[in-house]
């Protein structure tokens, strides 16, 4: 009963005061039309921004997965760098004779094994030599016919595999996508193919560098796209060809690439019911395709509809509240009213909105897929690091340029490139192999690191066999090498041992060889240290052995293996300055520090002849037209004569040969200059037209292209080829009426606007003006 009269009491009220109610009515429906107006344009907002975002973070995401990929392909071709110079392979390449070198084949095997552990792209992959006629892998080593039955390609015969992959020249090429076939597991696969040495470029090759590629190990790289949207990742080739395919793909491949209606120039678009984003690599000519399904993207767009009706929803109940507030105001019967009909039926709650977080989400994915790559490559640099200097102190490196590049990669300072190489050797585990002591061995060589660390600070250290370290120290202005230096350095040996001792039971020996002048001679100085370690363990000295102080007797004479193909290496590159100094060193070593014989004095003299007249074998001398006269030089060096004279002989042949090479050299990059001028003539008004197609018109690798023209020309290749276009685009603007768009388009550009810009920041003004400058009033 009281309800009911407080409604007919109101009724009467509003009926009497149409005024409030009026004013009521107006500002309940503005307050409730504004906010549901703008819901619905929020959601329409919403679907334009969410697909705007999707786009963008998708192919973000894409181009970093695209970068990935093509860094882990470019350490693949690396590998195939570092093969090319690998000594203990030339040997093999450059072995003719009947009998099979088993050493040199084992060597290789155990210097090839590391090259997969720090990327996932060379878990698979295996060198062919055709003098051998066999295969060579990090584990073991084939002939073809054996290796064919355990690894082949479906579809490919035992003779076709040969013919196409072993037997054939291949310069950094790519193997599409097909079936393969490894131990009975069918999986798919690219390949990767590069022929040794890597200027091959006749039908066959001395050996080929094969690298299979697992399609899931490139499609892991992409399977965020896949896993956070549920699409699709494709890449193929510029001539269609599948190189990787993940997800669920509603459309055929090929009727995507052939449809008309798919326009491969743009970025992004709709295809069906997928969104499809596609980059290309302005490297490779890989086309990278991700499709995203539009309900992936809808699903997030209804999300954010549901949050903008929660935003209407509570608008309204405030709109209410606001329109009530005044109605109170002016009417109090009607604020009664309204508390009476509260009071009978209750009130509701407000619902809570949710947080809506999509777009953070997304940042944060961005910023977890930058810090893991940031990570990996963090953690790959101490294999960088430890590779640097096993190559250093082994004298792999045939110049300084290329230790200075590689030790700037693996973040190694060497000052002024002087110093010292000593071993430290943990005592008492000799001849003891079980896996119980190595990794006692492994925990102890840490623990030593982490005390020497905290004792002489950051040094370049890395592991020599289970119980060995190996230490440089480099020296700088303040400290020469000298007997200061060396007491400093046998100082910090001695609180090393004495700590080690005292904390972990553990004793020391050290061995240090003479000081070097330059890193290309450091590997002297660790072939000293290994001697001197060896003579204080055979003497059981506690204290540090330097060699100059171990009193060894030398039957024989000094010339490794090593640095026998080092001085090849060195001569062949034209690198004379290094060539000298391998000789020097041979000769100081051998006349200086040993008291070698007479006849052993004659035996070294043949060698080094003999390293000579290999060299002349080798087909870049043997076309020479002084090949007879060297070669008899060689030979007419007597082993009875005067070394002095000797010397001198070795030096002025060794200079002919650098000078050859240098000529050779010379004239192979005026020509390809002027043929990279002549094709850049004849091509530049093509859009398409960069570093990585001269490349392949010249049939080298696009790196070194860049290289060699930036160091004979001065210029980057780039910079010419805008100069080039300028140069054009400057006589078409005084000489014909063209439009400047015309103009653009003539001289390879797509865009006016980049052609301007290019213009303007070269010649110094815009086109127009130069126009205006050259009419003929």
């Amino acid at each position: 009963m009281f309800f009911e009269n407080a409604i007919t009491q109101g009724g009467i009220f509003i009926l009497k005061h149409s005024k409030v109610f009026r004013s009521f009515l107006i500002s309940y429906i503005a307050i409730l039309l504004i906010p549901t107006i703008g819901g619905y344009i929020s959601y329409l907002t919403s679907i334009s921004v969410t697909q705007s975002v999707s786009i963008e973070n998708s192919m973000i995401q894409l181009e970093k997965s695209q970068e990935l990929l093509e860094h882990r392909m470019a350490e693949v071709e690396g590998m195939t760098r570092q093969l090319a110079i690998n000594p203990d392979l030339n040997v093999l390449l450059n072995d003719h004779l009947a009998q099979r070198d088993v050493y040199g084949i084992w060597r290789t095997m155990r210097n090839v094994l590391t090259f997969g552990q720090t990327n996932d792209f060379l878990q698979h992959y295996y060198i062919y030599l055709a003098n051998y006629d066999l295969i060579i892998t990090s584990g073991s080593s084939y002939r073809p016919e054996h290796y064919y039955e355990f690894f082949h390609y479906d579809g490919l015969t035992f003779e076709e595999w040969k013919q196409q992959i072993l037997e054939k020249a291949h310069r950094s090429e790519i193997k599409p996508l097909s079936s393969f076939s490894d131990r009975n597991n069918e999986t798919s696969v690219i390949t990767y193919m590069q022929s040794l040495p890597l200027d091959s470029f006749n039908d066959s090759s001395p050996a080929n560098v094969v690298v299979v590629i697992d399609e899931q190990t490139i499609a892991g790289l992409f399977s965020g796209l896949t896993d956070n949207y549920g699409g699709w990742v494709h890449i193929h080739d510029g001539k269609g060809n599948t190189l990787a395919l993940q997800g669920n793909m509603e459309s055929d491949v090929s009727q995507i690439i052939n449809d008309p209606a798919f326009d491969q120039s743009k970025a992004s678009q709709f295809y069906k019911n997928d969104l499809v984003i596609t980059t290309r690599s302005d490297k490779s000519g890989w086309v990278y395709q991700a499709g995203i399904p539009r309900s992936a993207l809808m699903e997030n767009a209804d999300q954010i509809k549901q949050a903008s009706w929660f935003i209407t929803g509570g608008a309204m109940i405030v709109g209410l509240l606001f329109g009530l507030y005044w109605a109170h105001r002016n009417s109090v019967p009607i604020h009664r009213m309204i508390s009476i009909m509260k009071e009978q039926f209750g009130r509701d709650e407000l619902t809570e909105r949710n947080e809506f977080d999509f777009l953070s989400g997304n940042i944060a994915n961005m910023i977890s897929k930058n810090k893991q790559l940031e990570n990996e490559l963090t953690r790959q640099l101490p294999f960088v690091r430890d590779a640097f200097l096993r190559r250093l102190t082994a004298g792999e490196f045939q110049s300084r340029d290329e230790i200075a590049s590689a030790a700037q990669q693996a973040d190694i300072a060497l000052h002024n490139g002087k110093g010292y190489v000593g071993i430290l050797q943990i005592k008492g585990y000799a001849g003891m192999d079980s896996v119980e002591i190595l990794n006692e061995l492994n925990a102890a060589r840490l623990l030593m690191k982490q005390a020497f660390s905290e004792i002489a600070g950051s040094l370049p250290m890395t592991d020599l066999g289970s119980d060995k370290m190996v230490v440089l120290f480099f020296t700088d202005e303040e400290r020469e090498p000298g007997p200061d230096e060396e007491l400093r350095i046998t100082r910090l040996i001695e609180t090393l041992t004495n700590q080690v001792l005292h904390e972990y039971k553990m004793f020391l020996q050290a061995g240090f060889g003479d000081p070097f002048d330059s890193v290309s001679e450091a590997g002297q100085s660790f072939d000293q240290a290994k001697q001197a370690l060896e003579y204080a363990v055979y003497l059981n000295q506690k204290e540090t052995m330097w060699y100059r102080e171990a009193r060894i007797v030398n039957t024989t004479y000094y010339y490794p293996l090593d640095t026998e193909q080092r001085l090849i290496s060195t001569v062949r590159a034209g690198e004379l300055e290094e060539a000298e100094k391998i000789v020097n060193l041979i000769m100081d070593h051998n006349l200086q520090q040993r008291e070698l014989s007479v006849e052993m004095k004659h035996q070294l003299v043949g060698e080094i002849k003999g390293t000579f007249l290999k060299l002349m074998d080798q087909k870049i001398f043997a076309e020479s037209e002084w090949f007879e006269s060297i070669k008899k030089r060689i030979i007419d060096i007597g082993l009875t004569g005067p070394l002095e004279s000797i010397h001198n002989e070795i030096h002025a042949i060794m200079g002919e040969l650098c000078r050859y090479i240098a000529n050779k050299k010379k004239d192979s990059h005026a020509k390809l200059i002027k043929q990279i001028y002549e094709y850049t003539e004849a091509t530049y008004a093509h859009p398409d037209l960069t570093l990585y197609r001269v490349a392949e018109h010249v049939e080298r690798p696009e790196k070194y292209i860049s290289q060699l023209f930036k160091e004979v020309t001065g210029v980057n290749y780039s910079d010419h080829l805008i100069k080039v276009r300028m140069d054009r685009a400057a006589i078409l603007l005084a000489e014909t009426n063209l439009t400047v768009d015309e103009i653009a388009a003539q001289v390879g550009y797509n865009s006016s606007h980049s052609f301007r810009r290019a213009f303007k920041r070269l010649i110094g003004i815009s086109p127009s003006a130069y126009r205006q400058s050259h009419e003929v009033v």
